[in-house]
């Protein structure tokens, strides 16, 4: 299975580029990567179990870098994987002050 993520700042509308992202599985980190300049950032290619993941962005550090204030200091998506064959790509929406995800393809 493979674990993708693409992260958009909805105020700027723009891709958002060199988020620090963690892929868990239980307490262990299985991948790590940063979102490129197109806000995308491929996890794994690698087989993993069915069960539950999470997703980690590091959102504080970001904002702080462009000088933004930001209620999330790190944003974490948990997600359910049923079919370890699949491709799973879980995208974030963010802004300072809310997020929103949804199940991409």
């Amino acid at each position: 299975m493979s674990i993708s993520t693409h992260v958009l700042d909805a105020v700027a509308g723009r891709p958002a580029a060199g988020i620090a992202v963690r892929l868990l599985v239980g307490d262990d980190v299985v991948a790590e990567g940063i979102t490129d300049a197109d806000g995308r950032c491929r996890l794994t290619e690698e087989a993993t179990a069915a069960g539950t993941h999470r997703l980690v962005f590091a959102t504080g550090p970001w904002f702080a870098a462009q000088e933004r204030e930001t209620f999330y200091p790190e944003v974490v998506l948990t997600f359910a994987v049923t079919e370890p064959a699949e491709h799973h790509h879980v995208p974030l929406l963010l802004s300072p002050f809310a997020y929103s995800t949804y199940r991409g393809s």
